[in-house]
């Protein structure tokens, strides 16, 4: 099995399911069809994750076939412990989407099913690039789906939001193309990942890339003050649109930082650390005031996504292990956490079609397993101690001590504002009168519903209570990102 191909297989699977789909005539096949392959491509992730050797830094499951030699570009393939962890999240997240989608998608489910199975290919072939072509050619790519998705089966102003999204992430594109080009002619003419890790460039160059990578990142995470297409994008997209975006999408511009930005460019980086320590910690507070004002249930989660991602940009920068390793964690719990949240508002959407939080209110009668799933993954959210958030949440604030107190005082400070907002949102919606008679007859979660829940439930509680396995997998990976990135950090602390 170790000689497979596993990563194209992996990433390609969901494309050759795509023909089949269109051979298909009825919905149901379709949405079948589209589980089998997701859920098939899940078991594949999950093997790579089982079989993964957490005890090298090095890449596994490499793959290396010459595509345009005379250009220096290759299909080259590989994965190491940061990456295998968002394959999977992806891979997982891929098939709830489905299930999400079962009923609350009705019209051209064959075209909403197909702009599942490629982006979800492209997402994972990001993960895997280790050609910066390659990689600039499936992150490029996943616009058009998303594009497709909120664009065709979004809200009632889901044309303006898909143009906002596209243009948004199509300039942060074009930058970051304009960065990948740099290193190319100052790396040796190369866009083998690596090796241009291992090239040393003038700071000049650093700093230009850095800046021209950081638009293109800053876009995705999204950070302040890049952030504004993202609340309309999830409000106007469909809930599997917004669990790719808040699970997946987001994190490319995070992984970004990591893959790119550190390692190939360690002296500006740290250069312009301060800075972005200085908009993380303005990101953590002014997003949760935002989260704070938001009467749509939607806009309000769409914030606090804000919010959390600046905890993450925040510990990459601080340089340290603690922040790097809480930040990863992050990373994943985020996808977990904000992507259930988007699950259960696009559940209670299908039965209410309301996000008006004022209207809502008793439903915990009516709805009791909603109600304490609900409340779990907003306690997960709040960083409760026990669940997945506060793990990353801890790390990265004692990482940022470290080197500063008064960000570190914005993020406790971003982390007791957030505890408001969601309280204050499960009090609204659930407890207190019925405000509307009719939310005091919604029916429960159904056997779909909560098999979707399942194992992101099972995250919150897995990772928050036992993280070791997490970060065994991330240890020699995160190491070889500290000794790629300076000697200044080595010394900063030891790995939790």
């Amino acid at each position: 099995m170790m000689d497979l191909p596993l990563l194209s297989i992996l990433i390609f699977l969901p494309l050759i399911g795509v023909p089949l789909l269109l051979l298909s005539r009825r919905d149901n096949m379709v949405r079948w069809l589209t589980l089998i392959i997701l859920v098939a491509d899940f078991l594949i992730a999950t093997g790579l994750l089982i079989a993964f050797d957490p005890t090298t830094a090095q890449m596994q499951f490499r793959e290396s076939l010459p595509w345009v030699p005379a250009l220096g570009i290759g299909y080259k393939l590989g994965i190491d412990g940061i990456s295998v962890w968002f394959l999977f999240l992806t891979a997982l997240l891929g098939w709830i989407c489905v299930l999400a989608s079962w009923t609350s998608i009705t019209v051209r489910v064959k075209e909403f099913m197909i702009n599942l199975l490629v982006i979800q290919s492209l997402m994972l072939g990001v993960f895997c690039a280790l050609d910066l072509f390659l990689f600039y050619v499936f992150w490029e790519a996943m616009l058009v789906p998303m594009y497709l998705i909120i664009g065709i089966w979004g809200g009632t102003n889901r044309v303006y939001a898909a143009f906002k999204f596209f243009l948004y992430t199509l300039l942060g594109s074009l930058l970051f193309l304009i960065g990948i080009l740099v290193l190319y002619f100052h790396g040796g003419r190369t866009f083998d990942i690596l090796a241009l890790m291992a090239g040393s460039y003038d700071f000049p160059v650093q700093a230009g890339v850095f800046i021209a990578f950081l638009i293109a990142f800053a876009v995705k995470v999204p950070m302040v003050p890049f952030h504004t297409w993202l609340p309309d994008a999830h409000v106007q997209a469909p809930t599997a649109g917004s669990i790719i975006l808040a699970g997946v999408l987001l994190k490319m511009g995070a992984y970004g930082f990591l893959r790119f930005s550190l390692p190939m460019l360690p002296d500006a980086s740290h250069y312009f650390a301060p800075m972005m320590i200085g908009l993380s910690a303005v990101a953590i507070v002014y997003g949760g005031f935002l989260a704070l004002a938001q009467k749509d249930i939607k806009k309000l989660i769409a914030y606090s996504s804000v919010s959390h991602m600046g905890f993450i940009t925040l510990g990459i920068f601080t340089f340290t292990l603690n922040g790097l390793s809480g930040a990863i964690i992050q990373m994943f719990n985020h996808g977990i956490t904000t992507g259930a949240l988007f699950l259960f508002v696009g559940l209670i959407y299908e039965r209410t079609h309301s996000r008006d939080i004022p209207s809502y209110g008793g439903m915990i009668k009516a709805v009791p397993l909603f109600g304490i799933l609900f409340a779990t993954f907003l306690l997960a959210s709040m960083a409760v101690p026990g669940t997945n958030g506060f793990v990353g949440e801890i790390l990265v604030i004692a990482g940022t001590f470290a080197v500063s107190g008064w960000a570190a005082t914005a993020a406790v400070v971003g982390a007791l504002i957030g505890a408001a907002y969601l309280l204050g949102l499960y009090r609204q919606m659930l407890l207190g009168p019925v405000r509307i008679p009719g939310n005091a007859k919604l029916w429960d979660l159904r056997l779909r519903e909560l098999v979707c829940a399942a194992p992101l439930l099972i995250f919150v509680f897995w990772l928050g209570l036992y993280p070791k396995p997490f970060l065994s997998i991330l240890g020699p990976t995160l190491d070889n990102l500290m000794s790629q990135t300076s000697p200044i950090i080595q010394a900063q602390g030891t790995r939790p």
